[in-house]
């Protein structure tokens, strides 16, 4: 008997596994179904033992407890093609390194999921285009078109992404943990199993499908249910299929520890994830529930579906402890609610359970405010592009700080002229875009200004009152403030409003309705990003890492940037280019260094001046139960890899990507000059944050907050820059 590689860990899961009585009905009928699409005897994939060995049914059955009888079977024929195809393109493209091959193959897939039935297919060549054709047949016109839309998104994931994980095994190279994580979910296929959570228990309502909490659920239970089949399949994947793309070798990978240790940190994310889970369910649905006015019978239907999200959490892992496919020998038992009752109920320690899970889930709750730390610790950053300085940048800071004046932004008590020059946001601007004109320099200025007053003006204003519900009509207010196709605008009642009305209609004035429409959403996802912030702020919760690390870019106003950058390249470049996997990656490393470079650098000011906790290095600190030098080495080390990755983007994957979409010589130039942009953003934030007095440990000394929330400000004299006539006074809220 082959020796383990390391041994299960002790893992959290407080849902008692349920089996679905139609168990063996599914069994049997995924049998037949296997065989008359063809991936049995024949195959060269499967044989008939295999599939039993496999026992898909009873994974369905324990996933899928509460269906009935048909539904429960057509779930299981789901699960058996996701498989096969897994199985089928191992076989006949990774371990041969085809690739172009496996893009052939997969390019046809789409054809087998056409939105409307009447469309016609292309007549199958393999078992997989058979079983999706079929599949999709039977299993569509029960739901909406807004649930086939996104399942058939998530399918397309789950199949193309198989491409980076070919890439990855050909370039022997293993991705850093955030890289691996968000891959993961796609090529892991789990948000493709929230859509069946969805078909066998009750579809999302459309209203809420996109918001931040139905996405955290589906993206906390992805990370839990990948990261637990991580460690049950690391065996056979790394060392009998050579896969990289496991959780628990990129971790030993990242921090040179062995592979047991490594294993007890990926259960340690998975049951970040899994309180993470438990966290939204019970806090963020039943708010973005009331606040789109969903019915009851909606409420309930996403009910179902949370409570489907979690028997798949326990009936999956119960199906890995019974499973021939995984590693579960000497598996240590989970469930605490039964007695000793066979695999993954055996010898439960109830006191041990809960006291370690609630030891973990209370430490994100117990960190002390303004805690002496500084001065903030600076590595030697790797920044391998050139800083290259605008020579409009002079001219840009009194015109800056006239707008903000005008604007009212300086009389609120947030920000005074210091503070304004202590920041410098021309500096950052003019690092940037070292091209711009004069006038494109001063919007970007106003641009960063803003943003930067209302990260400081959200926690100031409502984080002292913990007036939640008034920081969320704030943000409904500033999402007014932008209007897409001519809606009237709001009174503005405060500076932050006046300041996005200006800044909306000198940036759009040129831009159609559609870039208007996507400008928006990123704006949006800002300023709805300062509200998570504040909600933690109020409980003194230290975010999970992982979702401290994807809200990041948002606070941190990621999307808008790069939504400015691409509008400024024109259309040669299809929008089906930017939302590929290449770019996105490309973006996403990039962001996440910039995001991370703040957080070094305002180590001091934020803990220990102003009692934050949004900031990597003290979520690494909380994590870990580590000390401050030891989590800047790690926020460190994967700045560096989230760097490397950028540029191994940059020169491996975008030409393949240009090839893919056989894009045309100018469109090739837009996308280098964009990955250019990227280039001078990562080096022109570096150079604004080593410059700026703003979190400089001697700055910070000298400065107190003076913010009088119920002390109202002059009014504002308002002139040519917001379009408004001079002489007009507007009073500030």
């Amino acid at each position: 008997m082959t020796q383990q590689p390391f041994e299960l860990p002790h893992f959290y899961m407080p849902y008692p596994a349920r089996l679905n009585p139609h168990v063996d009905e599914a069994r049997a009928h995924s049998t037949v179904w296997a065989r008359e699409m063809g991936m049995l005897e024949g195959s060269g994939v499967w044989e008939q033992s295999d599939l039993d060995a496999h026992d898909y049914g009873l994974l369905c059955a324990y996933t899928h407890p509460e269906c009935d009888g048909p539904a429960l079977s057509l779930i299981t024929d789901w699960y058996v093609w996701v498989f096969f195809f897994d199985d089928h393109f191992l076989e006949i493209f990774k371990r041969t390194q085809d690739r172009a091959g496996g893009k052939a193959y997969l390019d046809r897939l789409p054809l087998f999921m056409p939105m409307d039935l009447s469309t016609p297919m292309p007549e199958p060549q393999n078992p997989v285009e058979a079983g999706l054709a079929d599949l999709w047949m039977r299993t569509v016109p029960a739901m909406s078109e807004e649930w086939r839309r996104r399942f058939s998104i998530a399918t397309e994931h789950l199949l193309n992404e198989s491409l980076w994980e070919l890439s990855n095994i050909n370039e022997g190279r293993i991705a850093n943990p955030v890289e691996y994580i968000e891959m993961r979910r796609k090529v892991g296929g789990a948000p493709w199993s929230a859509g069946l959570v969805e078909y066998a228990c009750a579809e999302v309502p459309a209203a809420v499908a996109g918001a931040r909490p139905l996405r955290v659920l589906m993206e906390t239970f992805s990370d839990a249910v990948h990261l637990r089949n991580d460690l049950f399949s690391y065996q056979r994947e790394v060392e009998d299929e050579g896969e990289l793309s496991n959780g628990v070798l990129v971790l030993e990978t990242f921090f040179g520890c062995t592979t047991q240790e490594a294993a007890e940190i990926v259960n340690d994310v998975l049951t970040s994830r899994l309180h993470q889970f438990e966290h939204t369910a019970l806090t963020e649905v039943p708010a973005v529930a009331l606040e789109k006015g969903l019915t009851p019978a909606e409420v309930a239907a996403v009910a179902k579906y949370t409570q489907g999200l979690q028997d798949w959490q326990s009936g999956g892992h119960e199906w890995h402890m019974r499973s021939s496919r995984y590693m579960n020998a000497r598996a240590r038992a989970t469930t605490p609610w039964q007695g000793p009752t066979g695999p993954g109920t055996s010898a439960a320690d109830i006191g041990a359970l809960l006291a370690s899970a609630g030891a973990e889930r209370l430490r994100a709750y117990t960190h002390m405010p303004y805690q002496k730390v500084g001065p903030s610790l600076l590595p030697d950053f790797h920044m391998p592009f050139e800083v290259e300085l605008n020579p409009h940048l002079d001219a840009a800071r009194p015109r800056l700080t006239t707008w903000m004046h005008a604007m009212g932004m300086l009389e609120e008590g947030v920000w005074d002229e210091d503070r304004l020059a202590a920041a410098d946001l021309p500096l950052c601007a003019a690092g940037l875009d070292p091209d711009a004109t004069a006038d494109s320099l001063d919007l970007s200025s106003c641009w960063l200004a803003w943003g930067t007053y209302g990260d400081d003006y959200y926690p100031l204003f409502f984080g002292h009152r913990r007036d939640l519900a008034a920081a969320r009509l704030t943000t409904l207010r500033l999402s007014d403030c932008m209007p897409v196709d001519g809606e009237a605008v709001p009174v503005p009642a405060n500076a932050m409003e006046r300041g996005l009305i200006d800044l909306w209609a000198r940036t759009t004035a040129e831009m159609s309705s559609e870039q208007r429409g996507t400008l928006k959403v990123a704006v949006n996802k800002m300023t709805e990003s300062w509200v998570w912030e504040l909600s933690n702020q109020i409980q003194n919760r230290i975010p999970d890492p992982v979702d401290y690390l994807e809200m990041r870019r948002s606070t941190f106003g990621s999307d808008l940037t790069a939504g400015l950058c691409r509008m400024g390249h024109g259309p040669a470049v299809p929008p089906e280019v930017y939302l590929s996997g290449p770019v996105r990656s490309l973006e996403n490393a990039a962001f996440d260094y910039a995001c991370l470079i703040n957080d070094v650098f305002s180590y001091q000011k934020e803990i220990e001046y102003e009692g934050e906790i949004h900031n990597a290095i003290l979520v690494v600190q909380n994590f870990f139960g580590i000390d401050y030098p030891t989590a800047l080495s790690v926020v460190h080390d994967l700045m560096t890899q989230r760097m490397d990755q950028f540029q191994h983007v940059a020169k491996h994957e975008l030409p393949v990507m240009y090839d893919d979409f056989n894009l045309s010589e100018e469109a090739r130039e837009v996308m280098q000059g964009y990955v250019a942009d990227l280039q001078n953003w990562l080096a022109g934030i570096l150079n604004w944050h080593q410059k700026v007095d703003r979190y400089k440990a001697e700055y910070l000394a000298g400065r107190t907050h003076t913010f009088l929330p119920d002390q109202a400000p002059a009014p504002v004299r308002m002139g040519a820059l917001t379009g408004m006539p001079t002489g007009v006074s507007v009073p500030v809220g």
